[in-house]
């Protein structure tokens, strides 16, 4: 019973740990690229070479940064939420996680072989490796479900199937108005 009680966050889990990972795949090269562009070749160079010199545990500091700089942006984004707002307040509470993903992958990438010399950096980095495993594991039987029925949905191969489906459904329909005429019919 208690499985069963708790498969639903635990599907839940596994979707946030592939989205975040969605997202960290994703923005990252996206962030490097912007950063490439950026005209201010020795401000970035100043950057690397702070980071380079930073010893590894002042390195894991660096990753504050963004978290303060976007966390009143997600305040703010609660707080339009609360007010009535959802849209626009869902809206900037996006944005900013997805900036802050992407900020952090590429600081990450930046600051990797520094966070790699402090042990217990490397377990939290094994054990969350080992969760996206692990959702993968647990959600990919799932995706492959739902691309089965989009599949069907569409058409495809299996459109007979699914005007079969429609066909059933349309006529189940059919046989509830009738029997909901019938019976005020009956009444009246």
């Amino acid at each position: 019973m208690r499985r069963y009680l708790l498969r639903p966050l635990i599907v839940v889990a596994a979707i946030i740990i592939l989205i975040e990972t969605w997202i960290w795949d994703h923005l990252g090269p996206w962030v490097r690229r912007f950063v490439e562009i950026l005209p201010f070749k020795a401000l970035k160079q100043a950057i690397h070479d702070g980071i380079e010199r930073l010893p590894p545990y002042a390195t894991l500091a660096v990753f504050a940064i963004p978290v303060a700089v976007l966390f009143p942006f997600k305040l703010a984004a609660l707080a339009l939420i609360a007010s009535g707002h959802l849209i626009l307040g869902a809206l900037i509470f996006c944005a900013a996680k997805v900036v802050g993903v992407g900020v952090a992958a590429f600081l990450f990438e930046a600051c990797k072989p520094k966070l790699l010399q402090i042990p217990l950096f490397v377990r939290l980095y094994d054990m969350w490796n080992r969760w996206v495993v692990w959702a993968h594991h647990y959600i990919d039987p799932v995706k492959k479900r739902i691309a089965g029925y989009t599949r069907l949905v569409r058409g495809g191969r299996s459109g007979r199937s699914f005007r079969l489906l429609m066909r059933f459904r349309r006529v189940h329909r059919e046989r509830r108005a009738m029997m909901a005429r019938t019976a005020a019919t009956g009444n009246a």
